[in-house]
């Protein structure tokens, strides 16, 4: 046995004389001693060491065998996939003047129409086929703004799943302004499970970075909403910072803990860096935004939220694979107007259509750079299952095209040894 390609090795200054081991592979953490470690490299590992060590993803019966594998795997994912994942954008309204906003010039009074929505269901009908499970993301705009067709599309995918002896469930990314509590019962019993909202830090910065058109602050109303409605759904928070803004966000975890919004009336909390804007779709006014998951100040905003969020109870997504939406055949995007995309961030962007309701998907392996991670420099790559070729949109903000890999090498060299050494600290030794 080998140890296997997709690990990092980190000293653990708790227990000197072991070695912290994480699969990239596998999300699998152990602690392993030195000894134990040098065995692997002589081949004089314990037969018993070796069954944990290779289920866990540590060691591997031939690393070039291991690497081959890899090729296939997300083929192998989309084979075993028994879901179907649409994420629909409703419409490109809102009632929010957020300063930044990817869609930025598309956004308008522009509606999915009722010929539209019923020619989704006849692909999703077609799509689906021997399927176990379908989800659509309601997306916007603000999708709460057309609310009817969430319970007309609902109704009739609902209906249509049963028949199958299958299960439907949706979730929406709103602004949260919209989600009373009455609204959040109506829509779970058609099915919503969760819905994703925005809050960037505490009330002042908020208020400045996402108010209603009007010019009114918009904090106090989605927090009364949260409050109203997360024993009725599940409730996950995110929100935008800036490099001149992130270290106030713990005054947002501290208000919410205030106000009885607790660890556990909450799914999630995940903030992200606001990603600038490009193209036909840029915000004159607005220039606070990165390009590149790999800017320095990124790696110590990423850590110092990451530690506040997980001191104060709340759960955040722990570091795993996770491929790309763009090479996972069964996660579509539909626009307003029927247009497919694979990447929401890309909705809009000329070239990055890849067909429509009417006329079906085409073939998007060119457009989309579909297998860029199957180069050597990647599969040599320790952290390809948790990158495999980083973020196309991103990557087409930064540099104007699509082609190539948006590596994450930097950031998880300086970042990925204190998430899991977080992860050990606040949720295992918890446990």
């Amino acid at each position: 046995m080998q140890i296997s390609r997709y690990i990092k090795t980190y000293p653990y200054e708790e227990r000197p004389s072991c070695l912290l081991l994480y699969s990239t592979k596998k999300a699998s953490i152990i602690l392993l001693k030195e000894e134990s470690y040098k065995s692997i490299e002589k081949g004089t590992l314990p037969t018993s060491d070796e069954a944990i060590l290779s289920r866990l993803g540590m060691i591997v019966p031939h690393r070039e065998g291991e690497r081959q594998a890899m090729l296939g795997l997300l083929s192998e994912l989309n084979t075993k996939n028994t879901g179907l994942n649409i994420t629909t954008v409703l419409n490109l309204d809102c009632n929010f003047a957020c300063i930044y906003c990817f869609e930025g010039g598309m956004k308008g009074r522009l509606y999915m129409s009722k010929e539209t929505a019923e020619l989704l269901i006849d692909f999703i009908k077609e799509r689906f086929r021997n399927k176990k499970s379908l989800n659509i993301d309601f997306y916007g705009g603000e999708p709460l703004l057309s609310t009817g067709l969430i319970k007309s599309l609902s109704q009739a995918m609902r209906s249509f799943t049963e028949s199958r002896g299958a299960s439907y469930s949706f979730t929406i990314v709103t602004n949260g302004s919209l989600l009373t509590e009455r609204i959040a019962e109506e829509l779970a019993s058609m099915g919503l499970k969760s819905a994703k909202i925005t809050i960037d830090g505490p009330k002042k910065n908020h208020d400045i970075f996402r108010p209603f058109k009007t010019g009114s602050g918009t904090f106090d109303v989605i927090i009364r909403n949260i409050k109203d409605t997360n024993r009725v759904i599940k409730i996950q928070i995110g929100g935008n910072y800036t490099r001149e803004n992130y270290r106030d966000f713990p005054r947002l975890l501290d208000y919410m803990l205030e106000e009885g919004i607790t660890p556990d009336k909450i799914s999630t909390v995940k903030f992200d860096p606001i990603t600038k804007t490009g193209g036909d779709f840029a915000i004159p006014d607005f220039r606070e935004g990165c390009e590149s998951i790999n800017e320095p100040w990124l790696f110590e905003a990423s850590l110092f939220l990451r530690e506040e969020i997980l001191k104060r109870g709340f759960n955040t997504p722990k570091i795993r694979p996770s491929p790309c939406m763009v090479e996972i055949k069964d996660d579509i995007v539909v626009n307003f107007d029927g247009t497919f995309y694979k990447c929401p961030g890309l909705i809009g962007w000329k070239g990055f259509a890849v067909g429509d309701l009417k006329t079906g998907i085409k073939d998007y392996k060119q457009s989309y750079n579909i297998d860029v991670w199957k180069r050597q420099e990647c599969l040599n790559c320790e952290y390809l299952p948790i990158c495999f070729g980083g973020c196309r949109y991103m990557k087409l903000l930064r540099d104007g095209k699509i082609d190539g890999v948006d590596c994450r090498k930097p950031y998880l060299d300086a970042t990925l040894e204190a998430f899991i050494k977080q992860d050990i600290k606040y949720r295992l030794k918890a446990e």
